[in-house]
Formats: C-alpha cells, sequence, structure tokens
C-alpha cells in the first residue's frame, strides 16, 4: 500500500517534472496501473479501509449494547456489574474472553460520554431576569470553628437573580424548620419578596417528582409560599445550571466568605457575622453585568420586591406523651414540661432554635433547642419550676431532685440555711411555691434581702414580698362636668318608714 510521502513524490515527478509513468513505475517498482489510478483521481492523501478482525463477540455485540443501557438506567445498588454480564453471555453461548467483554463496555462508555457532550445536553442558553422577578435558592456544605471545635454546617443560601444581591445563614442540620427560618431572615435582609422562588428537588420542599415539571410540593413548605406569596419553580433533577446564579455563589462564598473567616462563639454569634460579610460584600463586588455594584442594583431592585408581611411561623409539629418523670424525648434529648401533663400526649413544636411545647390550646413550656451530633451523648434540660406542684407532695425531693440543681443563686443559698433546720424543706417548698403566685424576680429580690438581713425564714420572705409588691393606693375618680347629675338626690326617711307600714298592714 501506497504511503504519503510516496504519493508526493510521485505527484511531484508527473505533474511538475513531466517525468513519464514508465519511469516513475521503474523507479518506485509500482505497477503503472497503480500509479495511473492515484494520478488519475487527484487523491493527495491516501485512505486506507478500516481493518476488522472478526471476534468472538461479534455475534453477540448487540445483545451486550443493550444490556448495558439497560444497566446505565438502572439505581446504582440494582446494577448487574461486568463479572455478572459476562456470565450471562457465557449462558447464551459466548466462548470468548472476559477482557474482550471489558474493552467492548470501555469504548461503549466513552461513546455515551461523547454523545452526551456534543448532544443539547452540554449547550446553554444565557438568562436575564428583570427587577424583583426570582430569587434562587440552595444549600451548601461548609466548615467554621465554633465554640473552639471545627463543625460541619449546612448553610442556606438565597440569591436575586436580578441584582446578585445574596445573602448566607448556618444550620446544624437540612430540616424544614432550618429551611424556614433561612427564608425569614433572607427575605428580612434583602428588604421584600420577588416574584418567583427557584429552587432544586429538595426533599424539605418535594414530596415526589412526577413526569415533567410536576411535583408533589410538601405541605409544609406549600403553606411558607402561601404566606410570602410569591411561586415556587423547580429544576429539572440534575439540571443545575437552570439556577446556575447560586451554584456559582456556593462556589464564590467559599474563598470570600469561608476562607477568611474567624473562631465563633457559638452559632447565633456566626450568623451575625455572615449577614455583615454579605452585606459588606454588596458594595465591594462589581454586578457581573450592569454597571456598578451589587449593593447599587440591589438599591434599583429594591422597590419592585413586595412588602415583607409577619415573618412565617415556622415550626414543624409533633406529638409526644410526657413520661412520669415529667419530661418529652425529641432528637435523642429530653425536655421537661409542667407536672401537670405527666403521663399524657402534649403537642411538640419545633423551631430551628428552640422547642415549643402546647397543650389544651395553650404554650405550657419552651425551650432552646440543643443540637448534639454525638450519637452517644444525650442532653436533659429541665426547668424547676415545672416540678413544684410534684414539690409541694414530696419536699424530700428538694435535697437530690435533679431539676433543683438549676435554682438561682439567691435560693441556693436560702436552701442550704434552711435544710439545716427542722422542717427547713418544707419552709423551702413554701417559699418557692411563692414563684407561682408572684413574679419570679420579686420573690428572689425578697430572698436575697432576707439572707443579707441574716435571719432568713418564711415568715421574713413574705413580709418581705409584701412590701416589694404592694401597690400604692389608688387615685382619686375626679368625674367630667358632663357626668355632674342635673337633679341631686335628696335625703327622705319618711319613705323608709312608708314602706314599713305597707309591710305591716300586710
Amino acid at each position: 500500500m501506497i504511503n504519503v510521502a510516496l504519493l508526493s513524490v510521485i505527484r511531484r515527478w508527473y505533474l511538475r517534472d513531466g517525468m513519464a509513468i514508465r519511469e516513475i513505475a521503474r523507479r518506485t517498482g509500482l505497477s503503472r496501473n497503480t500509479i495511473r489510478k492515484y494520478l488519475s483521481t487527484g487523491i493527495v492523501e491516501p485512505k486506507y479501509p478500516e481493518r476488522h478482525s472478526p471476534s468472538k463477540l461479534d455475534t453477540f455485540a448487540p445483545k451486550l449494547a443493550s444490556w448495558l443501557k439497560t444497566e446505565a438506567s438502572k439505581n446504582r445498588k440494582q446494577r448487574r456489574n461486568l463479572r455478572q454480564i459476562y456470565a450471562d453471555l457465557v449462558s447464551l453461548g459466548y466462548e470468548g474472553s472476559y477482557d474482550r467483554v471489558a474493552a467492548f463496555a470501555r469504548d461503549w462508555r466513552q461513546a455515551q460520554q461523547e454523545a452526551a457532550r456534543t448532544s443539547g445536553r452540554g449547550t446553554f442558553i444565557p438568562l436575564t431576569f428583570s427587577p424583583g422577578e426570582a430569587f434562587q435558592f440552595d444549600w451548601s456544605e461548609d466548615w467554621a470553628v465554633i465554640a473552639g471545635v471545627k463543625t460541619k454546617l449546612q448553610v442556606a443560601q438565597l440569591k436575586l437573580s436580578y441584582s446578585r444581591a445574596f445573602f448566607l445563614r448556618a444550620y446544624p442540620l437540612q430540616t424544614h424548620e432550618m429551611l424556614f427560618d433561612a427564608h425569614n431572615h433572607a427575605f428580612r435582609v434583602i428588604g421584600g419578596i420577588p416574584r418567583r422562588g427557584i429552587y432544586d428537588n429538595m426533599k424539605t420542599a418535594v414530596d415526589r417528582i412526577r413526569k415533567g415539571k410536576a411535583r408533589d410540593i410538601n405541605a409544609r413548605f406549600q403553606a411558607m409560599v402561601s404566606h410570602y406569596l410569591f411561586e415556587a419553580e423547580f429544576c429539572n433533577p440534575a439540571s443545575g445550571w437552570e439556577k446556575g446564579q447560586i451554584e456559582k455563589n456556593v462556589q464564590d462564598s467559599r474563598h470570600r466568605i469561608w476562607h477568611g473567616a474567624p473562631a465563633f462563639e457559638n452559632l447565633a454569634a456566626l450568623n451575625v457575622w455572615l449577614e455583615q460579610r454579605c452585606m459588606a460584600l454588596w458594595g465591594e463586588l462589581n454586578h457581573p453585568e450592569l454597571p456598578g455594584t451589587i449593593a447599587e442594583a440591589w438599591a434599583e431592585e429594591l422597590p419592585q420586591l413586595m412588602a415583607i408581611p409577619a415573618s412565617f411561623d415556622g415550626f414543624v409539629e409533633h406529638t409526644k406523651r410526657v413520661s412520669p418523670t415529667c419530661l418529652i424525648n425529641y432528637e435523642r434529648n429530653r425536655y421537661s414540661v409542667p407536672a401537670s401533663f405527666a403521663n399524657r400526649p402534649v403537642s411538640l413544636r419545633v423551631y430551628a432554635d428552640h422547642l415549643v411545647v402546647a397543650a389544651e390550646g395553650n404554650v405550657i413550656a419552651e425551650h432552646v433547642r440543643i443540637i448534639d451530633r454525638r450519637h452517644d451523648f444525650s442532653h436533659t434540660i429541665y426547668d424547676w419550676r415545672h416540678y413544684l406542684s410534684v414539690l409541694q407532695r414530696k419536699p424530700g425531693a428538694l435535697r437530690n431532685g435533679a431539676p433543683f440543681a438549676e435554682f438561682p443563686d439567691g435560693f441556693k443559698r436560702l436552701q442550704a440555711q434552711l435544710l439545716k433546720r427542722p422542717g427547713g424543706d418544707r419552709e423551702m417548698v413554701e417559699i418557692l411555691a411563692l414563684v407561682l403566685h408572684h413574679d419570679e424576680q420579686a420573690v428572689l429580690t425578697a430572698v436575697e434581702i432576707a439572707l443579707d438581713s441574716g435571719v432568713p425564714s418564711k415568715q421574713h420572705v413574705l413580709n418581705l414580698l409584701g412590701r416589694l409588691v404592694e401597690l400604692p393606693p389608688p387615685a382619686p375618680i375626679v368625674a367630667p362636668q358632663a357626668l355632674s347629675l342635673k337633679i341631686e338626690p335628696m335625703a327622705n326617711v319618711t319613705r323608709y318608714d312608708d314602706l314599713r307600714e305597707v309591710q305591716d298592714a300586710a
């Protein structure tokens, strides 16, 4: 077979030097017909037919390609591996090697990747948004040092699509109550609510993905959307480019914010810093499309945003049964409730940073929410006031009761003195019971004054408390002139005598 260099020499000898075909054939050793063929067709680069070596896999190639396509569409855990596919081919009569099947699979996957890169899936159309039209929301995972410990955080990120003003807030979890709290704070900071919100198919918003754009939206998420009066739109699965602005913001925030973040005392301090840092960056960063900074574009967009209503009451409700020790369990932690609700069901409303316990239409307890990711560690959070009714029946529990370790300092000092006396535990319980009827701070002030006097007792505390809570006499009521009587009443005792005479006659 002739090569490119030899063909170039033949063409130069014949077309430029005018050499005869016989002489060219003598010099090259090629036949005159071969030389005439290449010269007559004008070929400058010889084409070789594709070589195909027969293989034992040729007969089974369509079946193998079909299997590979089917397995690629399955869940990763449900797919057959290549060894299983090879065994199935052998059962159909394939006598070749496993290596040939593996090579075919590699070529098939490479062809699929090339097709994906050159198809419409890898082609994008730039998007533009009008002021106040939309925002994009997403979660990211980042790290910060909190209370001396490097902590993994779930960061809610919201970005206005027109002005590119963005907001970040960190949470320990990606749950419904965290999502609602993030929206409450984000709308407060950006100063209003756009007409649309663009999301991916996160589990806290979408219960089920249906065909096309149809979604089964979570009821609580839909309640938030209805409260803030915007339209929620969801991207196609695995189509992050449909909300590319927030995806880029997730990447940019890592070097703009997190790489230079200091250490923080607690999560609340981190979120205060994040809010201030975001707003500072608005003024430092130029808008990628509009003249000026992000802050200037945000000021232009702000009048187009809907005014913010009252914050959405973003809780998730659970039904819990109170234990005989007046505790409910949530996230491996235990929280106290008033003793009158022991062994009864109550409603637990979970917020991002606190818990509210309700029963019979009233709030009966509130606690700061404790989130600890250590699976082998739990917390018990007491409110000693919840156990006062039990304490009145069992005053002996005052000495070693776990809830009473949280007493204010004044009560602890009083308890240390009273328990040295006979009947001191009963007296201490009766003083504590004053909290059920009076302001706790007033009772504590009376206790501290009694302690300072050196002779604390129940009667002394009661006396001091009475002075502290005694109300001043009411001021005299001065009636306006419009209420003065036109006919003054006259005293007439004879009317009483007349009534007596009538009664005697009867």
